[in-house]
């Protein structure tokens, strides 16, 4: 092999080993020296912060005024009884984002996730024990299930409650485990070359196999930002180099907003491919769009805004015709390449 390199190794090799029903390895190789680390360590990371999960994030339970409390009839104090409803797992079953599930006990009886299951939220862990109350008890709760990722403490949650709920840390992650090893692996005479071994493990609100997809989305979607460098034009002076930046992000597509389902269908069904759409669109255009929402319309706004590129921005003289023209472009290449 040439001891001298131009580019790096391009590793060809992926397999998925299933170790049980949530719990998964996947194995890539071959990586130049070093490249797997730096690979593997910034997606071990993402599939904890970046997988979508649900989590009980206020309860409110009649009688009680605070988490150290006790309730009459119950077997746990409050505190435990928080602690094993932090430790069922939620899914929503809609589309919503976020759902109130209100409930009503009579003793004697030993509850577990199951009893929690409705037509609102499937229950993961349904044999997750949560509380006994006795023949006399009767145990009236509620609470507040929502979608979420990473992890929010309580404190940026009780702000935005009633003042008879309890706020909860939001677990929102379905990860619980995510660790990966580096192997040497021999390419012809050089031993130093690298595998990359993940394990991953997740609740079973979704498949490990999905939570590792997803931390690659976000992976790409954060490094998409740099996208805009392949529109950057260079011409280099005796004197001076002058650096003209053009549409980058304008022209990538809207999956890139990571916005809610529903706004996202509702610009889909309405052929808005391309985040310059959005820009080219004031914001009574956005309004006349089929089923869009004032919460959607307030979303997209501020994702526009976000990206200086307001709903309704104006762009200069002859640039707004330009850019019009590169998006048709686009679509026209996209629709010849599905035929």
């Amino acid at each position: 092999m040439n001891s001298i390199n131009t580019s790096a190794y391009m590793p060809t090799e992926i397999e998925v080993e299933n170790i049980s029903k949530n719990k998964i390895k996947v194995i890539a190789y071959p990586f130049e020296s070093g490249f797997g680390v730096t690979l593997a360590h910034p997606l071990r990371r993402l599939l904890f912060s970046s997988t979508v999960g649900f989590a009980p994030i206020a309860v409110r339970i009649e009688g009680v005024t605070h988490e150290f409390d006790s309730i009459r009839g119950m077997l746990e104090d409050v505190a435990l009884f928080i602690i094993n409803l932090k430790n069922i797992r939620f899914k929503i079953r809609g589309d919503e984002d976020k759902v109130v599930l209100n409930y009503s006990f009579n003793g004697p009886k030993e509850i577990r996730g199951v009893d929690l299951e409705n037509d609102s939220v499937e229950i993961v862990t349904p044999e997750n024990y949560f509380c006994t109350i006795n023949e006399d008890a009767e145990l009236n709760f509620s609470v507040i299930i929502e979608k979420g990722i990473g992890y929010v403490p309580s404190e940026n949650i009780r702000e935005e409650l009633d003042a008879d709920y309890i706020a909860l840390d939001g677990f929102f992650t379905p990860v619980k485990k995510a660790v990966y090893d580096i192997e040497n692996v021999l390419v012809e005479d050089n031993p130093n070359f690298e595998k990359v071994v993940f394990t991953v493990e997740t609740d079973g609100l979704i498949s490990p196999l999905t939570a590792f997809k997803n931390s690659l989305e976000a992976m790409y979607s954060q490094m998409s930002v740099f996208n805009g460098l392949l529109d950057i034009e260079v011409s280099n002076e005796e004197e001076s180099e002058a650096v003209s930046v053009e549409f980058g992000k304008l022209l990538q597509s809207i999956d890139d907003l990571n916005l809610s389902a529903r706004s996202f269908n509702c610009l889909d069904r309405a052929s808005v491919k391309y985040i310059g759409e959005l820009a080219l669109m004031d914001e009574a255009e956005l309004k006349n769009l089929k089923n869009l929402g004032k919460k959607s319309l307030e979303e997209i706004k501020q994702v526009m805004e976000d990206l200086d590129f307001p709903v309704g921005f104006e762009f200069e003289d002859g640039t707004k015709e330009v850019l019009k023209e590169k998006i048709q472009d686009l679509k026209s290449e996209k629709n010849e390449g599905e035929k």
